[in-house]
């Protein structure tokens, strides 16, 4: 009797017994839980649901009222949201004890993250900032010189943060420091600077800002619903609640909702057109070719029924379904990298600052994906390469002393008149 307790119920040398834990109640790492994670076998599933649906309308509600307000409310949105996902992610590595012997290390990370958005922003906004200043000669003057010395600006902070990390290394606290560090880096690389393709697409229009991340949560809600309703085949083993039936029906919905949401979006001034400078006003401006309708006569075989023999299709639209593929197939990558990761950290979600949905980086994962390819599409496929008379002029505003720009138009006159005389 003695002999079969001790064999089941091995004791540690304190006279406590360990307890093995059945198989069965550990979640294995290779992606095959014992029991069936898919939503569609979750008894809790409508709760969550509600719960999900409740902050998801007022996240859509506070959304489209900072894009009524514009280009810079849009923008301040953006830098918000990175840095309440640089907290999440400081946070995830931080260990207390280590950090109350090293006071005012944390204060190092944010020196960091401020110095590269000096930097990525210097150069996304600059000229803007320039043309918004350009009426007054004294802040002109002022900001051309900080442009100027831009570079060396973001590197000297950078430089003042390095040394300030070898001056605050502590013995037996190298690891941890030294692992925070290359932490601090990664974020600002893979999350900090993706995110800000955001800020640039956003000038080039609302647009190409607006449609994308619509483009990703239609897909994410279509890929939730479906899934909840009818999925029962596991996708990826990273997300053991993700299912091809959700994949494939947020595929064909995201594509019909870019199709869709071009022809509207490409209708008003207010989204098409790029921002030049950093003011609030009105936009008006002439949309080109890519927001012009084009009508097209649909072939004889098309059934009597049909009401309509005409169509109107906006050029833009091709380059929307573009754009729905990429975050129909590729982009959903970007919630698998954030699944796998958390599963590294053995961490259900970054934070908890929306309800039903975990925290911001839990909801940016795919977005920082698609803004990277939104923003290389944009300039490879639907900018014009060649070089305008205003990136002429701007250039000129900027590089070139209030001498050296009237040398130049006394220079531009003579070649003029010797044209018109020849």
């Amino acid at each position: 009797m003695l002999n079969d307790i001790s064999t089941n119920s091995p004791s540690t040398p304190g006279g406590r017994t360990r307890h093995r834990r059945r198989p069965s109640d550990v979640t294995s790492e290779d992606g095959k839980p014992n029991e069936r994670n898919l939503l569609v076998d979750d008894r809790s599933k409508y709760k969550s649901m509600l719960i999900r649906a409740y902050s998801t309308i007022w996240m859509i509600g506070g959304f489209a009222l900072i894009i009524y307000f514009g280009h810079l409310y849009i923008t301040a949105m953006v830098v918000v949201i990175q840095v309440f996902m640089a907290k999440e992610l400081f946070n995830l590595l931080r260990k207390a004890r280590e950090d109350t012997r090293l006071p005012g290390f944390r204060l190092l990370n944010w020196h960091f993250f401020f110095t590269a958005m000096l930097f990525v922003y210097g150069r996304i906004l600059s000229q803007r900032l320039v043309n918004t200043v350009t009426s007054d000669k004294f802040l002109y003057q002022l900001v051309s010189s900080l442009i100027k010395y831009h570079m060396v600006i973001c590197y000297s902070l950078y430089i003042a943060g390095f040394m300030w990390f070898i001056l605050t290394l502590k013995k037996k606290m190298y690891k941890y420091q030294f692992g925070q560090y290359a932490w601090t880096h990664m974020i600002l690389i893979v999350v900090f600077t993706q995110s800000s393709f955001t800020v640039a697409n956003i000038f080039e229009g609302i647009i190409w800002f607006l449609l994308p991340a619509s483009l990703i949560v239609i897909n994410d809600i279509a890929a939730y619903i479906v899934g909840f309703f009818f999925g029962r085949t596991p996708l990826i083993k990273l997300s053991p609640k993700k299912t091809w039936e959700g994949f494939i029906g947020a595929s064909i919905l995201t594509m019909i909702s870019a199709f869709g949401l071009a022809n509207v979006m490409g209708r008003y001034q207010w989204l098409t057109c790029p921002r030049t400078d950093l003011s609030t006003g009105w936009l008006h401006c002439d949309p080109g070719p890519l927001f012009k309708p084009e009508s097209f006569t649909l072939p004889g075989w098309t059934p009597d029924w049909f009401p309509w023999k005409k169509v109107s299709i906006l050029p833009v639209q091709g380059h929307a379904l573009c754009l729905g593929l990429f975050s129909s197939i590729i982009a959903p990558f970007g919630g698998f990298f954030a699944s796998g990761f958390k599963r590294a950290f053995k961490v259900k979600d970054f934070g908890d600052s929306i309800p039903g949905h975990g925290g911001i980086t839990d909801r940016m994962d795919c977005q920082m994906v698609m803004a990277v390819f939104a923003y290389i599409f944009h300039q490879s496929f639907v900018v014009a390469q060649s070089i305008s008379v205003d990136t002429i002029y701007d250039q000129i505003l900027v590089n070139l002393t209030f001498e050296e720009q009237t040398a130049l138009y006394m220079k531009l006159g003579q070649i003029l008149q010797q044209r018109m005389i020849s």
